[in-house]
């Protein structure tokens, strides 16, 4: 049996990484925390680039890290900034996980400890899945 981390240490290892991200052009710094299905903690943050499309979102960087790493399931994500209201991941980060977590469950939490949640199927109702791919 697995152990999985609760909401509030994920929360504490969003904010954690959200403090190494490299944000110099938007200035807002994003941590994120995703818990995979075995109970294993992957954390990313937004590294942003002067090209701007080459840059990273925070929620990008901790499902890179899962998926090199083995994993390819997960129950949980966990979004830290210093914005006032919680921001929802964005349309790529969005499409991105529902490859691997179509009813992943998000957690968005503010420094000054306002939080909103959702399931990622709310969020993307109709993603490009690979069933799209198939064809004969």
């Amino acid at each position: 049996m697995s152990v999985h981390a609760g909401p509030e240490t994920l929360s504490a290892a969003a904010f954690e990484v959200m403090h190494r991200a490299y944000s110099p052009y938007s200035h807002f710094p994003v941590g994120a925390a995703l818990e995979a299905a075995d109970g294993r903690v992957f954390v990313g943050c937004n590294v942003e680039n002067a090209s701007f499309p080459g840059g990273l979102c925070a929620e990008r960087s901790a499902l890179a890290a899962a998926v090199a790493h083995g994993a390819r399931e997960f129950t949980r994500l966990v979004i830290a900034t210093e914005s006032d209201a919680p921001a929802p991941p964005c349309g790529i980060c969005r499409q991105m996980l529902a490859e691997f977590a179509p009813r992943l469950d998000v957690l968005s939490c503010t420094a000054r400890g306002a939080r909103s949640s959702w399931n990622l199927a709310e969020l993307l109702p109709n993603p490009f899945t690979p069933r799209f791919l198939e064809h004969e």
